[in-house]
């Protein structure tokens, strides 16, 4: 019988964070002030704590994981690696799909690999109140999740459309403590503004980003920072606990190095976490192809120039090299709203910059088509971003089978979709759509950053 399940003892789980920028041969570009020049550690302070910013700026190859945050990690920790074998009878390939199921922690995604460690360097800081943003809830539920554990208050600024389309999510996110509140908002300065110049808007992250961080650093007691779910160094490394544990389950079962790795991309955290240790494989010779699975509808990878932008529609974070849809970019309200990011991690961006990432766009309808032949084989219900990934999978598995190539594909199943049927019974009442974002619309977006300092 086939290994449906490969699962690691908890003695075996890993006890360093791999950093990737060790390891690439060339270095990215820094983060950079509004006067164009490199920030220093300094300027990120009122931000975030020194013990996190230490993270985002190391280029140590290790970084140990503290024992306390270990033993919280536990509770979900190591996740399964599991064969998607039902997918593969179904569509008739010879190509073994593996993925490693994110969904079993307490929120049900990746997300708390990163909260849980951010909450902790937070309280060991002396900090006493987070303020985060947040798409579809995930990232916002794994926060206030991490908080309760760890003894931290927690404000969740939750971008309009997810906060209308999934309200299980901040129901979720008042059960573990945390405060949720739909982002433009009439609690911060930049909100106001925004609801004032845009009163119908559906929101952004780039929106609700400076809404938390206008929050944080407006605390003259000191003691309130900003967390972040995505996009930032520190996050990356905090995910790649997933593709260390994938590493030594494929081992166990003696599977080589996958022919191909997907995860949904966003901001890139779920992505990074899985592909990173694989992408230093890749470094060092090994053939792989690493697909990054973006929406159509907000096509950062695929359309967006690599360019210095703001991380927030309010300019407060520093001007990031990344692949970026401008920050003032509003995303249409597709329901996979942890994919309405206008930007992308810097080291995802670098790394597509380099040749070692293959990034695909792909439609709402294909990717709802796609999760539910996933549900109707291996019975899960994922959630909209984690069907983008999904929608690849099934892609290059048919590849395998026109070409008769025995291929090994891993992907990322990044959280269930149990708090997102809403977004299912519109598809299956045949009230969703496809949206191409318009050439103009992008070209107008990009007005705002023309002006800023230029990539090499």
């Amino acid at each position: 019988m086939n290994e449906l399940k490969i699962t690691l003892k908890e003695s075996e789980i890993p006890r360093q964070w791999y950093n990737l920028l060790a390891d690439l041969k060339n270095p990215p570009l820094p983060p950079l002030g509004p006067d164009g020049s490199p920030i220093s550690p300094d300027m990120l302070k009122a931000i975030f704590p020194m013990n996190l910013i230490e993270q985002e700026v190391s280029t140590q190859r290790w970084i140990d994981i503290p024992e306390e945050i270990l033993e919280i990690l536990y509770r979900w920790r190591p996740t399964p690696l599991k064969r998607a074998i039902y997918l593969e009878k179904h569509l008739k390939t010879p190509a073994r799909i593996y993925y490693k199921d994110e969904s079993c922690s307490p929120p049900g995604s990746h997300k708390p690999n990163t909260a849980v460690a951010q909450a902790w360097y937070n309280k060991q800081f002396g900090i006493k109140r987070l303020t985060t943003e947040t798409g579809a809830g995930q990232w916002g539920c794994s926060l206030a999740f991490a908080c309760s554990l760890i003894g931290l208050e927690c404000k969740i600024y939750m971008v309009r459309i997810s906060f209308d389309q999934k309200p299980l999510r901040k129901i979720m996110m008042r059960i573990w403590g945390g405060t949720c509140v739909a982002s433009p908002s009439s609690e911060t300065a930049f909100g106001r503004q925004i609801l004032q110049e845009m009163p119908d808007t559906p929101g952004s992250l780039g929106i609700a980003i400076s809404e938390a961080i206008e929050e944080a650093i407006h605390d003259t007691s000191g003691q309130t920072r900003y967390s972040l779910g995505s996009v930032l160094n520190h996050v990356m490394l905090h995910q790649t606990i997933i593709g260390l544990e994938a590493q030594k389950q494929l081992a166990l079962i003696h599977e080589k190095n996958p022919d191909i790795i997907i995860g949904c991309a966003g901001g890139g955290s779920n992505f990074a976490g899985l592909a990173f240790p694989f992408l230093c494989d890749k470094i060092n010779g090994a053939h792989i192809t690493i697909i990054p699975a973006e929406p159509t509808a907000c096509p950062t990878l695929t359309r967006g120039p690599f360019s210095y932008d703001f991380g927030d529609m309010a300019k407060q974070t520093p001007l990031l090299a990344m692949f970026t849809l401008g920050h003032r970019f509003v995303p249409p309200p597709i329901h996979a709203g942890g994919l309405r990011y206008h930007g992308m991690a810097p080291l995802v961006s670098h790394a597509v910059k380099e040749g070692l990432l293959e990034p695909r766009a792909y439609d709402q309808i294909k990717c709802y088509e796609a999760a539910l032949l996933w549900a109707k084989t291996e019975g899960y219900v994922c959630a909209p971003e984690t069907s983008h990934a999904i929608a690849c999978v099934i892609e290059e598995a048919e590849k395998a089978r026109e070409e008769g190539k025995r291929k090994t594909i891993l992907f990322n199943y990044s959280g269930h979709g149990l708090m997102d049927l809403l977004g299912y019974d519109k598809f299956l009442s045949h009230q969703l759509s496809d949206y191409h974002l318009p050439e103009t619309e992008l070209q107008q977006s990009l007005e705002a950053i023309k002006n800023f300092p230029k990539v090499r």
